[in-house]
């Protein structure tokens, strides 16, 4: 990237940290609780960086630390380390609990988002069964009894996972997504140019290509 050309969004100001910094941020693995006050030392630092700004800057280190693997790390006995992983102070509990509780709320809302999701899938699918239903039941008595038998045709069809659409591809959606045999669950913390940030009811957060995401829906 050109020295010239500025930082359009959380996610390459943050990739920027955690190369600059790389004993200070990072982008994946277990995180390291920051020192209190290092926006300032950011500052200070980037002072002749052109490419990001104050405010950029600011909202992507909060978009950092509100993250599920950073709140993990948030823990009574672990030290907080500055810009050059030098160790500085000690968490306290009051941190941690603001951490806890900040954490808890955010899992809340994911689970929240997803049940929205499956609820608006079920509406999707109800109409759709509906729908096909009518067809059938326009054309033929294929759906009737036969000599006391219901017809093959009267199985419930699977309708696999909607893929997203553009409206869909917002920050809080729901999704599955792919990462080994069995789809998981997931919520949509960022969108950028090459590729979607999501993040797993584990905490991680990783970048996937839109195509490969699914709304997320029950269990039938």
């Amino acid at each position: 990237m050109e020295s010239s050309q500025k930082f359009s969004n959380s996610k390459e100001v943050i990739a920027f940290l955690a190369e600059t910094f790389p004993n200070c941020f990072t982008l994946e693995g277990e995180a390291k609780p920051l020192k209190i006050g290092i926006f300032q030392d950011l500052a200070e630092r980037l002072a002749e960086e052109e490419r990001v700004s104050k405010t950029l800057l600011r909202s992507s280190l909060r978009h950092y630390t509100n993250s599920w693997r950073y709140l993990y790390s948030i823990k009574k006995g672990n030290f907080r380390v500055d810009l050059d992983g030098n160790q500085d102070a000690a968490i306290e509990e009051e941190h941690e609990e603001h951490a806890k509780k900040q954490l808890d709320e955010s899992k809340a809302k994911a689970a929240e988002k997803r049940k929205q999701a499956v609820q608006a899938n079920r509406k999707k699918d109800g109409r759709s069964s509906a729908a096909n239903s009518g067809e059938k039941a326009g054309k033929s008595p294929a759906g009737r009894y036969n000599n006391g038998t219901k017809s093959k045709n009267s199985r419930p069809i699977k309708t696999p996972p909607a893929k997203l659409s553009d409206a869909d591809l917002t920050v809080g959606t729901s999704v599955t997504v792919k990462l080994g045999k069995a789809p998981m669950h997931a919520v949509i913390t960022e969108v950028a140019k090459d590729g979607v940030h999501v993040q797993l009811d584990t905490g991680m957060v990783v970048k996937v290509n839109p195509q490969t995401l699914r709304l997320a829906r029950s269990k039938r």
